[in-house]
């Protein structure tokens, strides 16, 4: 008898991390300027390209979803960089610290993404639990109970560890 051993449909999975991948950058260009010269379809490519080059296997759609916001992040500050360089007219690219969930308090401020991505790399320092509550809730737009789920902590944790992780983030930012 002869073992038959088959691949899973990479079509159906393509499929499947490219829908996921346009869910997040429609979820992210969502909170940028009207303006904005790089597209959802341009952004998901790059983070498709980004994420097919890397050798990091995926443990669950959890850990998929943290490496993509990381990978849209980085395109977004690479994005920012180029603008802001004056060949490109120096523009500052602005986004507001909103929850695509509407659980933050809305602010007239907007943000410069860079200064986000400092204020995120200094919580990192700080703390990493927090800087990862951060990057699921804001660039993956994962709830609450989601969040808690892809890092094993209880929901009322990651809502209070949020919670602090905003505030650093309003302080870092407007000082």
């Amino acid at each position: 008898m002869e073992c038959v051993v088959t691949k899973p449909n990479l079509d159906v999975q393509t499929a499947q991390v490219y829908d996921e991948l346009r869910r997040l950058a429609n979820a992210q260009l969502r909170r940028e300027r009207p303006d904005h010269t790089l597209s959802a379809t341009g952004l998901v490519h790059e983070a498709y390209l980004k994420l097919a080059a890397s050798s990091t296997a995926w443990e669950d759609k959890a850990h998929f979803l943290g490496i993509a916001a990381r990978s849209m992040r980085q395109i977004l500050v690479n994005h920012a960089l180029a603008h802001r360089t004056e060949k490109r007219g120096g523009e500052w690219l602005k986004l507001t610290l909103t929850s695509s969930l509407g659980e933050i308090e809305q602010s007239d401020a907007a943000l410069d993404m860079l200064d986000l991505d400092g204020a995120l790399k200094e919580l990192a320092l700080l703390d990493p639990r927090q800087a990862k509550i951060v990057e699921l809730r804001y660039f993956a737009g994962l709830s609450i109970e989601a969040t808690a789920e892809a890092i094993n902590l209880s929901p009322a944790t990651v809502k209070r560890e949020w919670a602090v992780a905003r505030l650093f983030l309003k302080r870092a930012i407007s000082s």
